[in-house]
């Protein structure tokens, strides 16, 4: 069974010889060949050069038994193609060129001609998949509409989301807009990667978790189950809500093929909620491959036996690699869950 056909057959819960693994931000600074690289480039240009993108993207590979590789890229492309670009903070984080905070604004972006607008990720993923061959899994991704208004709105990382919600709750019809026009950014986007060989596509509702209860279905889901709805089951969807484990039979609803679990809830528990109605990936804590082989290789074993053995299951992290992971826990991680330690 070929990497691609080990994924492939977990997605669709299918029997597999052994659970495929590939890691949520897998290519970054815990590579020494990756800090490498960003001392001759900055972290845009990479994203928008399609040959620094590739190399980037298969560091990873070229080091472990890992059984996808995802394209090296940002939620925030989607952002900068309909007219707001971002940028890295001088003392850490993200930043949006300016605020979203005016229906002018919100007016003036432009969803059309996305494919065109970010054609150099779909020639990063042509790239990728002619260097990777047929026998890996190819995974594309994007920012979910509800997380990306976040950062659109409050203009990079925030502590309360005030902006957000305002416009969410006191101007509905402008919300709409702005959902309406991501949205299509977005259904366009994926339609495309999906044109240059994903074999899935991963969408990130990282903020998910911030919406009231009472309106995380109209403030999120409806739009990504419009998406999924869109992309008329042309790849398969893997759908990651940070902190909304506990919503799983509403993430099964969006029509995505696999539910992301990050680390705060039990596997063991979501399988047996989630039952056939999708595959399950996740869920170590990234903080573990900051320790030591011995704690990666213990709780990598109770996570697989969370799992069990029940088709339909895809070892992951529960969030992003950090990049203070050591190379050493994520060797461990590798022998772990592919099957050749001994401890």
């Amino acid at each position: 069974m070929t990497p691609r056909e080990r994924f492939l057959a977990a997605v669709h819960q299918e029997p597999v010889d052994r659970p495929p693994i590939w890691l949520m931000r897998q290519a970054g600074r815990y590579l020494p060949e990756y800090r490498e690289l960003k001392k001759k480039h900055d972290f845009l240009t990479m994203v928008r050069t399609p040959e620094l993108a590739t190399e980037v993207t298969l560091q990873p590979l070229k080091r472990f038994p890992l059984d996808a590789a995802i394209i090296f890229s940002d939620i925030l492309v989607i952002p900068e193609a309909l007219g707001q670009g971002y940028h890295f903070r001088d003392k850490g984080g993200i930043g949006m060129d300016y605020l979203l905070d005016s229906p002018e604004k919100i007016e003036s972006l432009d969803s059309t001609n996305m494919g065109e607008k970010l054609g150099y990720v779909g020639d990063a993923l042509r790239l990728t998949r002619s260097k990777l061959g047929e026998d890996t899994a190819l995974l594309g991704f994007c920012g979910s509409p509800w997380t990306l208004a976040c950062y659109m709105l409050e203009g990079g990382s925030a502590k309360d989301f005030t902006a957000i919600k305002q416009l969410a709750l006191g101007q509905p019809d402008q919300f709409e807009a702005l959902m309406r026009k991501l949205s299509a950014a977005i259904i366009e986007y994926l339609h495309m990667q999906i044109d240059a060989g994903v074999d899935a596509v991963q969408i990130f509702d990282s903020w998910g978790a911030i919406c009231p209860d009472n309106h995380y279905e109209s403030w999120s889901l409806r739009w990504i189950h419009h998406i999924v709805h869109e992309l008329k089951g042309r790849a398969p969807v893997i759908l990651y809500a940070k902190g909304m484990g506990h919503k799983s039979a509403d993430l099964m609803h969006t029509g995505a093929k696999v539910i992301s679990l990050d680390w705060t809830i039990n596997l063991r528990r979501a399988r047996q909620t989630i039952g056939h109605g999708a595959a399950v990936q996740g869920n170590l804590d990234p903080v573990i491959l900051t320790t030591t082989p011995e704690i990666t290789r213990r709780e990598a074993r109770r996570v697989l036996e969370d799992a069990g053995r029940m088709p339909g299951y895809i070892f992951n992290l529960g969030h992003g690699m950090i990049p203070t992971a050591k190379i050493e826990c994520v060797e461990a991680l590798m022998e772990t869950v592919t099957g050749r330690a001994n401890a």
